[in-house]
């Protein structure tokens, strides 16, 4: 009967994926040394078992599904991670455990794992002992009895006494104390990239780009009908929240879905004349053709690999995207493309927040931080769960050796402390790049996958990471730091994302028909005011309800 329940009311969300962007390509199912075996190991306990603590439960298995924001997928060192960690953990709970990871494509992580947790059960070979989610899709499924409350294993985990950002963990506990979720990081966001080449050209400098007109403007030089001002994955990405994230200067103070105002009262945004206006923006990009038209269409790959693509003469200007890590990954891709190489690391330039987006928001946004979560299997017992947060979460910020294979990926491929020297683009006189290491000098090694880079990193950020690595193991990339010290001077935390029951029933009838009604609204098939007046019509007892829910968990 539970099962049915949860079905019913998961299955009919098809839950917004909020991580992306943020880093790594899309990859299909796979990874692991082995095909998974029944959740939780051979020696799990039955349901209805009476194991009362960890130190009695013999783990020696663990299955979890991951996103693209592991970076050591099956072609690029997975094997080896796993095998390092599998070492590493075992000898540090006293037993043997394999970890078999499944990897599944962004595009519809989501609906993956719905169909998932709400076809199967634990002691199915694919059913998952823990895995990632989104904040939103956290707060949709911490209600169903599918997920393990770990609050008082992450209150009393050894990790606690180094964490520098608690309110991340602070703020995923529900009203009664339970906690569903476990981040390792916190969640960084989105800061629009400028090309400096292009600039130059216009005979503009970043200090001269204040307010949106001034951005406007700057975008309208390009914009011939090859060249474009700018392109995002989407007018606006309303099933990943920040909804606003990848176009933050058109909607500036819009935000078109659930939130909760400073006053404690929730709001449905998509129905505020802030909205109105930011169509009435986004269409008149359009119509100035300053908005590339394959933005409604794009997705986040399609978009940044446009961007950076050597056919520049049918490229952009601006182009907004994640933060820190990824100021590296479109520079570096720009060199490889052969994209301003006279320009070096300062291809791209980041704009400040203009005027308007730091008068409504107060500056760019930054996410609810992706979270880890355990799945319950219901038998009456903590054993089983509490075994899993001791050898994943628990290691997984130890400070030392395992969680320098989460941040880095494996020694040896990945990185290394060995005296070595290497070369990137060998072939190539203009970018070939020498490397050279002393014994016991911490570096990064060339990607498994594309020895003409260098490995960034595996899943968590360094510098985001709420416990930071006690081993003195730190890449430092200027660039990286570079663009993480920008994003954290102008950024503020995003709207909490909502969870009610009526929205978890109809979020993705309201993604579809919300998103159809912005693309109608931009390209001009309706206008802007006809969009959200339509949304209520269709939607607004809906929209009531949602909003009465909300403010009724005050």
């Amino acid at each position: 009967m539970r099962k049915k329940i949860v079905s019913a009311v998961v299955t009919a969300a098809m839950l917004a994926a909020l991580l992306s962007g943020c880093g790594g390509s899309a990859q299909a199912p796979a990874a692991g040394s082995e095909a998974a075996p029944a959740a939780g190991g051979e020696s799990a306990a039955p349901a209805g078992g009476d194991t009362a603590a960890s130190g009695d439960f013999q783990l020696d298995r663990i299955n979890v599904i991951v996103d693209g924001t592991v970076n050591a997928t099956v072609d690029a060192g997975q094997k080896e991670f796993v095998e390092q960690w599998e070492a590493a953990v075992s000898e540090k709970i006293g037993h043997p455990i394999k970890l078999n990871i499944t990897q599944l494509d962004h595009s519809d992580y989501s609906g993956t794992v719905s169909r998932t947790l709400t076809t199967g059960a634990p002691g199915d070979a694919d059913y998952p002992d823990a895995l990632i989610m989104s904040a939103s899709m956290l707060r949709q499924y911490q209600t169903t009895g599918l997920l393990w409350n770990l609050a008082s294993a992450y209150d009393n985990a050894e990790f606690q006494s180094r964490v520098v950002y608690p309110e991340v963990n602070a703020n995923l506990k529900m009203e009664d104390g339970k906690q569903y979720g476990f981040s390792p990081t916190y969640g960084n966001g989105c800061v629009t990239y400028i090309k400096q080449s292009w600039l130059d050209k216009a005979g503009v400098k970043i200090d001269d780009i204040k307010t949106f007109d001034d951005y406007y403007n700057l975008l309208k030089k390009y914009s011939d009908g090859k060249t474009y001002g700018v392109i995002a994955a989407g007018y606006g990405k309303l099933d990943e929240a920040p909804f606003i994230n990848y176009m933050p200067e058109w909607w500036q103070g819009a935000y078109p879905s659930f939130y909760q105002k400073k006053d404690g009262t929730w709001v449905d945004g998509f129905t505020e004349q802030a909205t109105i206006d930011a169509l009435a923006r986004l269409h008149q990009g359009y119509v100035d053709g300053v908005i590339d038209p394959d933005t409604e269409e794009a997705g986040t790959k399609q978009a940044r690999e446009k961007y950076f693509s050597n056919e520049q003469g049918t490229s952009e200007l601006a182009f907004t995207y994640w933060a820190g890590t990824w100021l590296r990954t479109l520079t570096d891709n720009m060199s490889k493309n052969e994209v301003d190489d006279d320009l070096g690391d300062k291809r791209l330039v980041q704009l400040p927040p203009v005027k308007e987006i730091k008068d409504t928001w107060g500056g760019y946004l930054n996410r609810e931080a992706p979270v880890w979560v355990i799945t319950d299997d219901a038998d009456g017992s903590d054993a089983r769960e509490q075994a899993i947060f001791d050898a994943l979460f628990e290691t997984m910020l130890d400070g030392d050796k395992v969680q320098t294979l989460w941040t880095y990926g494996a020694e040896g491929l990945h990185w290394s402390t060995a005296a070595e020297s290497f070369t990137t683009n060998p072939d190539d006189p203009e970018k070939k790049k020498d490397y050279e290491y002393k014994d016991g000098e911490f570096h990064l090694r060339q990607s498994p996958n594309d020895p003409d880079s260098i490995w960034k990193k595996n899943h968590i950020d360094p510098v985001l990471c709420i416990a930071p690595l006690t081993n003195g193991f730190v890449d430092e990339d200027p660039l990286v730091e570079e663009g993480n010290k920008f994003f954290l001077a102008n950024c503020v935390d995003a709207p909490a994302a909502a969870s009610s029951d009526t929205l978890t029933a109809n979020n993705e009838d309201l993604t579809t028909t919300k998103t159809g009604l912005m693309n109608k609204a931009v390209t001009g098939e309706i206008t802007p005011e006809e969009a959200v007046q339509t949304y209520i019509d269709d939607f607004g007892s809906v929209s009531d309800t949602i909003v009465s829910e909300l403010n009724a968990q005050k």
